[in-house]
This record gives C-alpha cells, sequence and structure tokens, in this order.
C-alpha cells in the first residue's frame, strides 16, 4: 500500500500543466479497437486507469506500443477474443464499453459486471434499452454480461437521463449501423465531443445538432480508418490544482488547459472571491481576499461537474460561512466527509427538499437506499488539524490530499494507489508548487 506524508501549511505558487483527461484517453484507446489500421494517441495520461484499459485491449487481440513518454499506438488487424477478462476487467467501471468495438467486428462481447468507485450503481439499463433498440441481444448473469448481434440497426432513442459514458458506448456502436441513429437528451461532456472529433477523423459521421446541442445524429458508415488524435486536457485536474492553490491561499498558472472545459467552476470561484485570468491555452487562478460562501448542485454538463464536489469540498472548508453542496448526479458520494470532520469541519450531512426526486436526481431511484445523503452543509473557515487517513476512492483520495496539504502539521494518507488511477505524479507536481510532500510507493 502506498502511502503519501504530508507536512501541511504551504502556501502553493508556480505553474503547472495539465494531462490527458483520464475520462477520454482510456475510452480513446476502446474506440481505437473499431478499426483494423493503426491509431496514434497523443497526451495519454500515465495512469493506472489507461494501463487496465491497455491490457484488457491487449487480451482481445490489439497491439500498443509506447512511442514517447504520452504517446501510444493501438493496432488491431484482427479482434481475436470476444471475452473481456474478469479480473481486469472488474477493476474498470467502463469496461463494458469494449461492449463497442467487439459487437461491431465480431457481433458478440461478454464484459464482467462494471467495478470501480462505490459510489451507486451504474445506470447500464439504459444501455440495454438502447441495444435492444439496435438489435443487441443482452444476457446478464451474476458476474457478467452477454450482448450479441446479427446486424446493428439505426434507431432514435431518447435517453430519459443523460448518461455520459452510455451516450460514449453508442457513440461508437452506432457509427457502424446500416442508416441513421439520433440520440436525444445526450449528455454534453467535453470529453464525448473530444470522442466524436477523434471518430470523425477515422470517418465516422457524428454531429451535433446546431439547434439543439442535446442531439447527435450519427450516419453509419461500413468501416473506419486509423488516424492521430490528441486527448483533451483533464479538467478534473484544473480544478484540483486550482482548489488546490486557492485552500492554500496561494497562486497558480495553469497550462494546457481549455477555460471552456470548466467554465462553471470558473465562474463559481469568480463568485467566492477569487481572481480569475482566462488564456487561450491557460488559467490564472489567485487567492486575494477571503472567500465567500456558496451553494452549489451537482449535474450534468454544463452544471457542476460531480466529480469536482469532493474536491471542492476542501476548499469551502476555508470561506467564510456556511456552504452547501447538493449531489444529483450520484445516490451516495459524500464518503470523504467523513476524512474532513476527522480534521476539524463542522459538516452536516442533510437531505434537500424537492418537489419530484425522480426528475430532480440523475440516479436512478432503485439506486438509492433511506441511508444516502444528497447533500452536505460545510462550515468555515476552519484550521484543519492534521491526521491519519487509508482510502479506497480516487476522488476522496484526492480531496484528502488537498486538506492535508490545507492543515499544519503532518498528515499521512495510505492507499494513494486509488489517487493514481486518475493523477500522474500528483505529488510529485504539487511539491513543484511548494507543497511538502513524502511519497512512498510499495
Amino acid at each position: 500500500m502506498s502511502r503519501y506524508i504530508i507536512t501541511g501549511g504551504n502556501q502553493l505558487h508556480g505553474e503547472v500543466s495539465i494531462r490527458g483527461a483520464k475520462n477520454a484517453s482510456y475510452k480513446q484507446i476502446i474506440a481505437a479497437l473499431l478499426s483494423d489500421q493503426t491509431t496514434q494517441l497523443t497526451n495519454v495520461p500515465k495512469i493506472s486507469d489507461v494501463k487496465i484499459t491497455e491490457s484488457i485491449a491487449k487480451s482481445v487481440g490489439a497491439t500498443i506500443e509506447y512511442c514517447g513518454e504520452h504517446c501510444l499506438e493501438i493496432s488491431a488487424p484482427k479482434i481475436t477474443n470476444s471475452i473481456v477478462p474478469v479480473g481486469t476487467g472488474e477493476k474498470s467501471r467502463t469496461s463494458f464499453m469494449f461492449s463497442a468495438p467487439l459487437l461491431v467486428r465480431t457481433g458478440s462481447a461478454i464484459v464482467p459486471i462494471p467495478g470501480g468507485d462505490k459510489f451507486g450503481i451504474r445506470p447500464l439499463d439504459r444501455l440495454f434499452d438502447w441495444f435492444k433498440q439496435m438489435g443487441i441481444s443482452t444476457e446478464i448473469s451474476e458476474n457478467q454480461i452477454k450482448f450479441n448481434t446479427d446486424k446493428i440497426k439505426p434507431t432514435h432513442y431518447t435517453f430519459n437521463k443523460p448518461s455520459h459514458t452510455v451516450t460514449e458506448t453508442i457513440l461508437m456502436t452506432a457509427a457502424f449501423a446500416d442508416g441513421q441513429t439520433i440520440l436525444d437528451n445526450a449528455a454534453q461532456e467535453p470529453e464525448i465531443d473530444d470522442l466524436i472529433l477523434m471518430l470523425n477523423s477515422m470517418g465516422a459521421k457524428i454531429i451535433r445538432n446546431p439547434q439543439n446541442q442535446k442531439q447527435i445524429i450519427i450516419d453509419g458508415v461500413k468501416s473506419l480508418n486509423g488516424t492521430h488524435h490528441q486527448v483533451i486536457c483533464d479538467r478534473n485536474e484544473i480544478v484540483t490544482f486550482a482548489c488546490a492553490a486557492l485552500a492554500t491561499k496561494g497562486s497558480i498558472n495553469i497550462l494546457r488547459s481549455d477555460p471552456k472545459t470548466v467554465q462553471t467552476f470558473l465562474d463559481t470561484i469568480e463568485k467566492m472571491g477569487a481572481k480569475v485570468v482566462p488564456g487561450k491555452d491557460e488559467i490564472t487562478v489567485s487567492w486575494v481576499q477571503p472567500l465567500k460562501n456558496i451553494d452549489v448542485t451537482t449535474g450534468p454538463e454544463p452544471e457542476f461537474m460531480t466529480d469536482w464536489q469532493a474536491i471542492f469540498s476542501v476548499l469551502l472548508t476555508q470561506t467564510v460561512g456556511c456552504s452547501s453542496i447538493i449531489e444529483r448526479v450520484y445516490p451516495s458520494r459524500f464518503q470523504h466527509i467523513e476524512n474532513l470532520k476527522k480534521m476539524g469541519v463542522k459538516a452536516v450531512l442533510f437531505n434537500p427538499e424537492i418537489d419530484n426526486s425522480e426528475t430532480f436526481y440523475q440516479f436512478n431511484p432503485e439506486s438509492d437506499r433511506p441511508e444516502f445523503f444528497h447533500g452536505v452543509k460545510i462550515y468555515g473557515p476552519t484550521k484543519l488539524k492534521p491526521a491519519n487517513f487509508t482510502i479506497n476512492d480516487l476522488r476522496a483520495g484526492a480531496s484528502t490530499t488537498l486538506a492535508a496539504l490545507t492543515a499544519e502539521g503532518t498528515s499521512i494518507i495510505d492507499g494513494v494507489e486509488f489517487i493514481e488511477r486518475g493523477y500522474e505524479k500528483l505529488a510529485e507536481r504539487l511539491c513543484y508548487l511548494g507543497a511538502n510532500i513524502e511519497y512512498i510507493k510499495t
């Protein structure tokens, strides 16, 4: 079990470059398997989620070669196996996305039940419903899902609630349907548009309706070529480094970042009193005065991203007054709050009063539990106390790291391999900004 030993209390200052997006890179490795030609991806982060995806891709017949630290070439002239390995596949919460290239190229796919973070049941019912309309059968057993098709049919489908990963899986599959497929109420995340850009460079015909960004139109093609594609910047990294600087009353210039991908976050911290200077490919974020409290609600793009809220919770501990976060995307995603309480934060979990929970929340009603809370109030500013932790979740691990940087004294965080699922060399890059972190890797 790897460990961070963090001595907090230092202001963070300087420059940091953002890596390629976790939530785009490994999916684009999967998309490369749609073609029997070679695809080159650049700006690929060196994280464990990418390594897991590489392993699965190799198990179904792909060869992957690195041509630099962050560049790889994927070739799959032939799919040799339509089964995603259970052991490796269960480590990935989106191994089901391999169903797209496997179905397209072999007509069948067997994938394990999704694993990964434990904060809610994955809404795969939307995928199963869509696949049924496309002529793809689904058979679910205790540990795996079997898909089969003789022919992928075009269809017109309306999501009852947007789903990021299901939208991407459908894009890859419907690219080969014999006719036009239309997705209504589709998710709008930047990573989806980056996947569309990649697929179109391979020869796909996919557009968002200019008059309705929630509608995606796909005209099927018979085959795709290889391509060269640069992975979009990781917006979760942008938010992490920005919050780290603000929570420690510092200033940071975030390079290789597109401000448009985090516009909602930038608008939010500006309202709180932070100084934000966006550029063409960079963002400067500075603490210039005590930050005001604020209330945020997570939701699908372009709303406040659910992946940001754990990191953002740390920043709220340093604001003046009572702030709140309402989580609409997952039924249970406040595990990090107990870590903040251990460090002296006053935080109260609650359930918001709403008129219609089925339309308000993005998760399926059957995923909810009476013991789950969907809101938290955080009171600040708090002088955080150092503490020791063992983590088992990516975002909670990153938020605990930021909290330890803010606290004066030494904290120990075990299980940081979970952080490495989504951040490349996080400790090293934070140290470059002035943090004091000893990284013990086992």
